[in-house]
């Protein structure tokens, strides 16, 4: 699982929304965009992050400076339309406030454009990267959005999530949901081969 988060990594994955792609954050080319997004009352709300660039670039530099995490910039057939950030969930802070399991990998994400928001998109993305961490990487993915944040909390249950109860966190009262790993269905033959 380690490999997932090794820069730079790179989701290129097709979904019935169109080409989804995530790539990890420069700043320089970045910034701007997460930092209009971030001051958008709908995304401030839950992320908590808005005010001057300072305070997006600060959020940035300290999501690169950890070695358990990797913040992304998703677009979709090319257009930048949201920030997400994936994390080894086990030395994530969050570790302390549910049974961690070594492997688990946590997710962040926020859907920008406003247009975006409220469509379904949310777990059209989420299942397909889902889906491909959990083909490349037997794991877990977990995740606690804002409790308040119903349409988040839906997506990740549409997208194979399932709530597993809340927690306190300082911050924020959250829905913890949890990705187990799929299960495959075991072929039993009856007839003699």
């Amino acid at each position: 699982m380690t490999e997932l988060l090794a820069a730079p990594a790179w989701w290129d994955l097709s979904t019935a929304a169109g080409r989804f792609t995530l790539c990890p954050v420069k700043t320089d080319r970045d910034l701007l965009l997460i930092h209009r997004w971030m001051n958008d009352p709908d995304v401030a709300r839950y992320w908590d992050l808005p005010g001057p660039i300072e305070r997006t670039a600060a959020h940035l530099a300290e999501q690169r400076a950890f070695t358990h995490t990797e913040p992304y910039l998703a677009r979709l057939s090319g257009r930048p339309i949201g920030y997400w950030e994936l994390y080894r969930a086990a030395e994530d802070r969050l570790a302390a406030y549910y049974p961690a399991q070594g492997d688990d990998l946590g997710v962040h994400l926020l859907i920008g454009e406003s247009n975006l928001r409220g469509v379904g998109l949310g777990a059209t993305l989420l299942t397909a990267l889902c889906d491909a961490i959990q083909r490349e990487s037997r794991c877990r993915i977990v995740a606690e959005p804002d409790e308040r944040n119903v349409a988040s909390v839906r997506a990740f249950l549409a997208a194979g999530f399932r709530a597993t109860g809340t927690i306190q966190l300082p911050e924020k009262r959250a829905t913890l949901v949890i990705r187990d790993l799929p299960t495959r269905d075991v072929q039993i033959r009856t007839d003699p081969a």
